[in-house]
C-alpha cells in the first residue's frame, strides 16, 4: 500500500510537470504523459510493471467519460448549433471513409485478412476528444473551427466503437452479417442522444433544487450524473460516450447554482483523468515491442495514409455543400488528432482474443504518437498560415474566487464588457441593475479597481457582480444589451 501511494504521487507529479513542459516545448500534453508512462514502465526505469489490458481499458473508459463531460460543460449551444450538421457528418460518414481508406492501406501493407485490416482502420477512424480538447484549449482558433472539431470529437466515438466491435464479432463469428449489425448503430446513436438529453435535464433540475450542506458536494453530484448517464446508456446497448457529451452540453448551458465550483472541479478532475489515462496507456506499451522495424515502418506508412489521404478525403466528402472554405477544410483535416480513443479501442481485440491483436495495438500506438507529434505541434502554425486565428482569449490577471451562496440564494457573477456593450461609458450610479445586484469589483488592465458611484465602465473591464439568484436572468438581459448603431455606422 505504501509503495502504491508513493507511485501514485510520482505519477501525478510527473504528469503535472509534463503538462508544464509540454507548453514550453510546443508538444501536445498527451505525448509527454505517454512518455512518462513508458519511462516509468518495465522497459524504462522499471518502477512499474503493468501489462493488464483489462485494467487499462477500464481506466481509459472512465477517464474518457470525465474528459467528455468536462468538454461538454465548456461548450456553448449557440456555437455547436451552427456546426451541428457538418460535425455529425464528420462523426459518421467521415469516420466510415477514414476507416475504409486506412483499412485498404493496412491490407496492402500487411499479410492479414480483409476483416483484420478493416478492424485496424476502424480503431484509428475517429478523432479523440481528449487530444482535441487539450490541443484547442487556450488557443485562439476561430470559433467555427474549434466548435467543428470539438463537436466532431465529442460525437464520433459511437461510430468507431460500433465498427470496432462489429469487425471483432465478424472475425470471431464467421456466420455473422454486417448488414444485421447496422440497426444496432442507429439504436446506439438514437438512444444515446435521448438518454443524454433526458438525464442532462434531470441533472440540471436536481443540482438547482437540492439543498446540500456543503458546496463541495455539488461538483461530486454532477460527476455522479455523468457516470449515471454512461451506465444507463451502456446497459441498454446504446452509446454511453454520446450520452455523456450530450448531457454535459445540456447541463453546461443551463442556469446552475455553484456553477463556478462545478466547472472548476470538473476541469481539474479532467486533467487528472487525462494524466492517469495516458500514463497508464504508456505503461501498457513496451518500447522493445513498439520500436521494431515492422511496427515503425508500417506505422509511419499508415500514419501518412491517415494524415494525408484518409482524413482529407473524409473531410472533403463529408462537408460538401456545407459552406466550408478551402482553408477551413485544410485546417479541419490537419487538426483531426488521434489520441486515447484509438489506444483504448486497440485493447478491445486483445481482450476478445483476436489473432495478431498485440501487433495491432503497437501499430495503433505508433500511429497515435505520430499524429500527436506531427499534427499536434503544428496546429497553431497552420491556423496562422491559413488565417484562421481568432481574437485573443481574454482572462483577468487578478483571481477573484467566484462563489455561490446556496442558503443565501445569491451568486457572484463574472462578466466581460465587450466594446459594443450598452453599458460602456456608463457610471455605476446610472446603471439600471436590479435592486439585488451590486458590482463588487472591477478588473481593468491587470489592475483591481474598487468600484464606487462615479466609476465609469470601460470596454474590456471584468465585472464581478453579487446578485440574488432570482434576479440573475434580469441582470443578464441588462448586461447583454448592445449599443444602438447610427445610420452612418450601419
Amino acid at each position: 500500500m505504501d509503495t502504491f501511494l508513493l507511485l501514485s504521487a510520482l505519477i501525478l507529479i510527473s504528469g503535472v510537470m509534463a503538462a508544464k513542459f509540454s507548453n514550453r516545448f510546443g508538444l501536445p500534453s498527451l505525448v509527454m504523459f505517454i512518455l512518462v508512462g513508458m519511462m516509468l514502465g518495465s522497459d524504462g526505469l522499471g518502477f512499474i510493471n503493468f501489462d493488464n489490458p483489462y485494467t487499462a481499458q477500464l481506466i481509459g473508459i472512465f477517464a474518457l467519460i470525465i474528459i467528455l463531460f468536462e468538454g461538454g460543460l465548456q461548450t456553448k449551444f449557440s456555437t455547436v448549433r451552427s456546426v451541428a450538421l457538418p460535425s455529425l457528418s464528420l462523426a459518421t460518414a467521415g469516420v466510415l471513409i477514414t476507416s475504409g481508406i486506412v483499412g485498404v492501406g493496412t491490407y496492402l501493407l500487411f499479410d492479414i485478412t480483409w476483416l483484420q485490416a478493416l478492424l485496424l482502420g476502424a480503431i484509428v477512424g475517429s478523432t479523440d476528444a481528449a487530444a482535441v480538447f487539450a490541443a484547442l484549449k487556450e488557443r485562439n482558433i476561430k470559433a467555427k473551427m474549434g466548435a467543428t472539431l470539438e463537436a466532431e470529437s465529442g460525437t464520433n466515438d459511437p461510430m468507431a466503437v460500433f465498427l470496432t466491435i462489429s469487425f471483432i464479432e465478424l472475425i470471431l463469428t464467421p456466420d455473422a452479417s454486417i448488414i444485421g449489425l447496422i440497426p444496432s448503430f442507429f439504436w446506439q446513436m438514437g438512444a444515446g442522444l435521448v438518454i443524454g438529453l433526458v438525464l442532462g435535464k434531470v441533472a440540471s433540475f436536481a443540482i438547482n433544487r437540492i439543498k446540500l450542506e456543503s458546496s463541495g458536494l455539488y461538483p461530486i453530484f454532477s460527476v455522479a450524473f455523468a457516470l449515471l448517464t454512461y451506465g444507463t446508456a451502456s446497459i441498454i446497448d446504446s452509446s454511453g460516450f454520446l450520452a455523456v457529451y450530450v448531457a454535459a452540453l445540456v447541463i453546461g448551458n443551463s442556469e446552475l447554482v455553484y456553477r463556478y465550483s462545478i466547472f472548476q472541479f470538473n476541469e481539474g478532475f479532467a486533467w487528472m483523468a487525462q494524466i492517469l489515462m495516458f500514463i497508464i496507456l504508456g505503461l501498457l506499451v513496451f518500447p522493445a515491442d513498439l520500436f521494431t522495424a515492422d511496427v515503425m515502418i508500417g506505422g509511419l506508412i499508415l500514419s501518412a495514409i491517415l494524415i494525408f489521404v484518409a482524413r482529407p478525403a473524409a473531410v472533403w466528402l463529408s462537408t460538401i455543400g456545407m459552406g466550408y472554405k478551402m482553408n477551413e477544410k485544410l485546417f479541419v483535416s490537419w487538426a483531426g488528432l488521434r489520441g486515447a480513443v484509438p489506444i483504448v479501442l486497440a485493447t478491445f481485440p486483445i481482450v476478445a482474443g483476436v489473432e495478431d491483436s498485440e501487433f495491432f495495438f503497437n501499430v495503433v500506438f505508433f500511429i497515435v504518437l505520430t499524429s500527436a507529434l506531427v499534427q499536434g505541434t503544428t496546429i497553431n502554425l497552420l491556423a496562422e498560415k491559413l488565417k484562421l486565428m481568432g481574437p485573443k482569449k481574454d482572462t483577468p490577471h487578478h483571481s477573484i474566487e467566484l462563489i455561490s451562496m446556496g442558503k443565501a440564494n445569491a451568486e457572484m457573477m463574472q462578466f466581460k464588457v465587450d466594446s459594443d456593450a450598452a453599458i460602456v461609458g456608463t457610471k455605476l450610479k446610472d446603471l439600471n441593475f436590479p435592486n439585488k445586484a451590486n458590482i463588487s469589483a472591477i478588473v481593468r488592465d491587470e489592475n483591481l479597481i474598487t468600484p464606487y458611484g462615479e466609476t465609469e465602465i470601460k470596454s474590456g473591464d471584468f465585472l464581478y457582480i453579487l446578485v440574488a439568484t432570482k434576479y440573475e436572468k434580469e441582470l443578464k438581459k441588462v448586461l447583454e444589451q448592445k449599443q444602438k448603431r447610427t445610420k452612418e455606422e450601419a
